[in-house]
């Protein structure tokens, strides 16, 4: 098995020499597709960023893509899209901007990579109409208590009929200090919880939404605020006694908040999302389906159809990345180590140690069809453990539809460089 799928990889990968101009066959191979996901295999690898960035560029130009979806805060990512958008002039560059991502780990985008892309997305956006400005969202469910500031904050700028609601929302969640831990223990253990009252802020402000509508997105602002807000409840209160359903809820609100954009687009948007390759690959498709587990790949999948969703894996066989040892602690630049025998990407390294990049069809899937360890890198990482608990069996040619493996890999580089351990 392992030889057979050595030689399809040489046979069927294309080499990557230069991003700009070498994933001109991936472009091309992407048709009338609404969504494009982008994964990465860990969040704090540089040339991930870089390809997508650059992959990103060319879709939005080539094939008019609308709004870019990421794993990240709803209030700090509109920070940005006001930027792109010119809706604010409080920010001087997209290095400013950046720094309002301040929820760790806050290196996924307060980072040097994107800055590029931020500024690149501004210019694009100048002189366009409103409906043709090219937009960037976080579509993540953990900035409950920024989202309800956000929601008070607007509300009680517009004197809102809707205030009183919110104002009862937030009074519930006092008692908890904004600590999510000690909410989800009261939620889950005493039934001391606020899911009654965020339930009611978010139909409340959903029936009202339109009275919201104005030239700066607004009404999808509070709304999706007001989702987040219910939806976090729910995931807080969950995780303490449910480690599964709390990955749905999240992955399932994170395809709830791009269909929300999709409809504040009029149902006319085409979205670009970068998340890690556990949300964009098909879950179906690794041993996530046997636990109960979905993502936002098989959702998106399922929901508007497969031939509308085109999913992007990213790999590294070596290199360096940022990551953290604990949950909260500062950063490190770790070592990535070569990735373990028998493994997907060993495989691609051993059929030639290059980048390179693989496109799925119908006349070679067949050849990909053998469930093989993936490895995940996630935000807390212990390299020398990683043969443990890293790789996700996988069918590689099922999760995706192409793959982009780059041989040797460099971390990002943070904005915040405090706590650095180089």
């Amino acid at each position: 098995m392992v030889e057979k799928m050595i030689q399809a990889i040489q046979q069927h990968s294309i080499p990557i020499r230069n991003a700009k101009d070498d994933l001109e066959q991936l472009v091309t191979s992407i048709k009338n597709e609404k969504y494009i996901l982008l994964g990465e295999s860990s969040h704090g690898t540089s040339e991930f960023y870089q390809i997508r960035k650059e992959l990103t560029k060319k879709l939005i130009v080539e094939k008019d893509f609308t709004f870019i979806a990421v794993e990240g805060d709803w209030p700090a990512c509109q920070e940005v899209n006001r930027y792109i958008k010119g809706y604010s002039t409080k920010y001087n560059n997209a290095r400013d901007v950046l720094m309002t991502f301040k929820r760790w780990p806050t290196w996924m985008w307060a980072n040097e990579e994107i800055i590029d892309l931020i500024e690149w997305l501004k210019e694009y956006n100048q002189g366009k109409p409103s409906e043709k400005k090219v937009g960037f969202y976080g579509i993540d469910i953990y900035s409950l208590w920024e989202s309800m500031d956000e929601i008070l904050k607007y509300l009680e700028k517009r004197n809102s009929p809707d205030l009183e609601v919110a104002r009862k929302a937030f009074a519930c969640f006092e008692p908890f200090n904004r600590e999510a831990e000690k909410y989800a223990l009261s939620s889950a253990f005493y039934s001391e919880g606020c899911h009654e009252e965020v339930t009611k802020l978010l139909t409340e402000v959903s029936a009202n939404k339109h009275t919201y509508h104005d030239s700066e997105e607004s009404s999808l602002n509070v709304e999706v605020n007001a989702l987040i807000t219910a939806n976090a409840e729910n995931y807080y209160t969950t995780m303490i006694t449910n480690d599964n359903e709390s990955w749905n809820i999240r992955d399932r609100h994170m395809v709830e908040v791009i269909h929300k954009i999709d409809s504040f687009y009029h149902h006319h948007s085409k979205g670009i999302i970068w998340e890690h390759n556990t949300h964009v690959g098909d879950a179906r498709a690794t041993d996530m389906a046997n636990e109960g587990l979905v993502n936002v790949g098989q959702l998106l999948r399922e929901q508007v159809g497969s031939e509308n969703v085109y999913i992007v894996g990213f790999g590294t066989h070596h290199g360096t990345v940022i990551a953290a040892a604990e949950w909260g602690e500062n950063f490190e630049k770790m070592n990535t180590p070569p990735a373990t025998t028998g493994s997907w990407e060993d495989l691609l390294y051993k059929a030639g140690n290059y980048d390179k990049l693989l496109l799925f069809t119908d006349k070679n899937r067949h050849l990909f069809a053998n469930s093989i360890g993936h490895r995940a890198i996630g935000v807390v990482y212990h390299p020398q453990y990683e043969h443990y608990g890293n790789y996700v069996p996988s069918v590689i040619s099922e999760r995706y539809d192409a793959f982009i493996f780059v041989n040797h890999t460099k971390a990002l580089t943070p904005l915040e460089v405090t706590g650095v351990l180089i």
